[in-house]
């Protein structure tokens, strides 16, 4: 799968979060290019974290082509 096959993907992420750590694992294992978002050093886009989550400061959070999904429960 190339990375123009598998659209874009969007990953709000907190150092302190093990489920963060645990959607970062299994987008590197299911080999998906994603764009990690560390809103403990990337504080500006906190707003945008709240605004896909009606206003709740959780991680982790992934945008999959445009389709937001809170909270990891585990790979595919």
């Amino acid at each position: 799968m190339t990375q123009s096959d598998q659209g874009e993907y969007i990953l709000y992420t907190h150092p302190d979060c093990a489920f963060s750590a645990a959607a970062i694992m299994d987008y590197r294992k299911r080999k998906i290019t994603f764009t990690q978002i560390d809103v403990s050093k990337q504080t500006d886009k906190i707003a945008e974290l709240e605004q896909l989550t009606g206003g709740e400061r959780l991680t982790p959070v992934m945008v999959e082509n445009g389709t937001v999904i809170v909270g990891f429960k585990g790979g595919t």
